[in-house]
């Protein structure tokens, strides 16, 4: 039973919480309770935006130094305490010390925390300061490469495989290694973080893949007008994939790259990629 849950534990838990694209609807109901509960939730500027437009997070009432913001929720007090990319191994301390004074700690990750996200970072901290008491509970949520899916139809229906394109902690062979082999094995791949050396990575899955094969750009999936840049959606192709320079614009876009079986069709309304499982068509059902 998580802390949450159990009034009478002596410790806190920490949450690692997904809240996906970070608009209310497309948050989980597990995702809103734990931090509309939680003693502490850390969160980024932007993510703070996010959950106070539901009334997820109370509103602003105070900043004090250091980055905290004072709130108050019905009947009791709750603390956010900005996140920010310099002061990940300071805050995973701070929460474990929260943890251990009994604080029920919401640390909010964009997407799912284990694509891409937060929950490594907490684990390995854990495990380098032997916080072995501090109960950890990971709460999932929409990663990109689901949200920038559903928007474009049904490319994921098949085999697929994310990829991230930063080679802050790998080398760039080993990216390539993992491109090229996914690129052979018939795998719809989604690209992460793709400002960095996305038109190295298109040109690799050119070797293996034919230029004809459909590609989307996508940015801010199921964000509206609430991201970094504002969500939208190019289709192309393989082979023109990095004639849209202009579409990838930082953190928030992806590339979803189909396979030889990925068709685009459109309705009345819409152009949609759809990628059927096994090739199969309606007498398969």
């Amino acid at each position: 039973m998580s802390a949450i849950d159990d009034d009478d534990s002596e410790l806190g838990t920490l949450y690692v919480v997904g809240i996906g694209p970070g608009l209310p609807g497309e948050m989980t109901q597990r995702a809103k309770d734990v931090i509309r509960n939680a003693d502490c939730v850390i969160a980024s500027n932007l993510y703070q935006e996010f959950l106070r437009h539901d009334g997820t997070l109370p509103p602003e009432d105070a900043v004090a130094d250091g980055g905290t913001t004072a709130t108050a929720s019905p009947g009791r007090d709750q603390e956010v305490v900005r996140s920010t990319m310099g002061r990940q191994i300071e805050l995973a301390r701070e929460a474990f010390e929260r943890v251990r004074d009994g604080e029920d700690v919401a640390h909010v990750s964009g997407g799912d925390p284990n694509v891409y996200g937060k929950s490594d970072l907490l684990f390995v901290m854990a495990r380098a300061e032997e916080a072995h008491e501090i109960p950890i509970e990971i709460v999932p949520g929409v990663t990109a490469a689901l949200g920038g899916a559903a928007n474009l139809g049904a490319p994921l229906s098949n085999d697929f495989c994310t990829i991230s394109l930063s080679d802050k902690w790998r080398g760039w062979a080993e990216i390539e290694e993992k491109l090229r082999a996914a690129a052979i094995s018939g795998f719809v791949i989604v690209l992460y973080n793709c400002w960095r050396n996305y038109e190295r990575a298109v040109g690799i899955v050119r070797e293996e893949r034919s230029d004809d094969v459909p590609v989307a750009i996508f940015n801010d999936a199921c964000r509206g007008d609430a991201g970094r840049n504002g969500e939208d959606r190019t289709i192309t192709t393989l082979g023109e994939a990095t004639e849209h320079d202009d579409e990838v614009s930082g953190m928030g876009t992806s590339l979803l790259i189909g396979t030889h079986e990925t068709e685009v069709w459109e309705n009345d309304y819409e152009r949609f990629l759809v990628t059927p499982r096994g090739g199969r068509d309606v007498d398969d059902f």
